[in-house]
């Protein structure tokens, strides 16, 4: 079957909670648009989330525009089933029009459009919106050992629930809400150790998402303390019930992984059947590793959310680099919101020469 090429004012790549945002308001503002998702089914990456998992804010400050998530039944904190759910439910309620299995794998320059070549068909869009997240690129550091160690090796997206670990011994690296979560629900069953490359800092139990937000917006416009100063680990009710356990004690990282361990600098050796790194991602932007605009650190220069050496590109939901807390749900909506309010304006016809707007004409 022949490739056919699709026109479209505006592609989105990636139908998770930023790409599922900039739908809401490219489908407001009346525009031609397209929304492309490599997944078989809606959601993004939430329905690949341990099972155990919540949001660090109750349901109604944790919503995408529009339509405001309703509360699940005896949780305070949503879990990510809910999730999963009010985005399948979002972009029926809305009619966004998502097309599955439609994996970008490169975006290129053609005259005064972008080409996004999937595996099928071809999009040419005047504008793109790339919001793939990172779930798919997890990162994992490069420790000396880490070839010999004989145990099991796993990073948080390989992380389902805390039962195929009973009576083991784990070893929990990462010092941020991935790490503490897992943890907390690990130390149930499991001999856990907790290494961080600085203690870990808790937030006041009174603090959850609804303050981080707002104080990650004030730092962006000015000057003002951001998230980082009041620490960075939201004590949702499993962390506290562990730390009550005193279950949340963090050794420092440790200097090298052994056949049958880890160690550090002092000597001082731990032995471990698993070794979880819950040490972050990286931004998916595989579609763009041909264009020259992916720097060492796996990142876009951008000017607000656009970049800059391709101003018909847009970036959403990468994380504070693409806008104020933007890789959660309430801030990925907010950046959704500039961005297509930047493309609706560049996209606007200009007025045509000798027009006398007062005229009447």
């Amino acid at each position: 079957m022949p490739t056919e090429e699709h026109l479209v004012d505006v592609a989105v790549i990636g139908g998770g909670q930023a790409g599922l945002a900039a739908g809401y308001f490219l489908r407001r503002a009346g525009a031609d648009f397209v929304i492309l998702d490599d997944h078989d089914r809606p959601g993004g990456s939430w329905p690949e989330y341990w099972d155990s998992l919540r949001l660090f804010s109750p349901a109604a400050h944790s919503m995408l525009p529009g339509w405001w998530m309703p509360e699940e039944e005896g949780q305070e904190y949503p879990s990510a089933a809910h999730v999963a759910w009010y985005l399948a439910e979002y972009e029926r309620r809305y009619g966004l029009p998502v097309r599955r299995r439609a994996r970008v794998r490169r975006v290129e320059r053609a005259e005064d459009r972008l080409r996004l070549v999937t595996g099928g068909d071809r999009w040419l869009a005047r504008r793109v919106i790339s919001a793939t997240g990172t779930w798919d690129a997890p990162y994992v550091p490069d420790l000396p050992g880490r070839d010999v160690f004989v145990g099991e090796q796993l990073h948080t997206v390989d992380y389902r629930g805390p039962d195929r670990f009973a009576g083991q011994r784990v070893v929990v690296v990462g010092g941020g809400n991935s790490a503490a979560q897992i943890l907390a629900e690990l130390s149930t069953v499991a001999r856990t150790t907790w290494v961080t490359t600085r203690p870990p800092r808790f937030l006041p139990d009174d603090v959850d998402g609804r303050a981080l937000f707002a104080i990650a917006t004030r730092a962006q416009r000015s000057e003002a303390a951001g998230v980082g100063d009041l620490g960075d680990i939201v004590v949702v009710p499993g962390v506290r019930e562990a730390r009550e356990r005193g279950d949340l004690k963090a050794q420092p990282m440790f200097d090298h992984l052994t056949r049958t361990g880890v160690a550090w600098s002092d000597g001082t050796t731990a032995e471990c059947d698993a070794v979880l790194w819950c040490t972050g991602f990286r931004p998916v932007l595989d579609h763009l590793s041909d264009s020259g605009l992916v720097d060492d650190r796996g990142r876009v220069a951008v000017e607000g959310t656009r970049a800059v050496a391709e101003p018909r590109l847009h970036l959403v939901g990468y994380g504070d680099w693409t806008g104020p807390a933007s890789a959660t749900l309430i801030g990925a909506a907010r950046t959704a919101k500039a961005a297509v309010a930047q493309i609706t304006r560049d996209l606007e016809p200009e007025p045509r020469q000798g027009t006398d707007r007062g005229s009447g004409r």
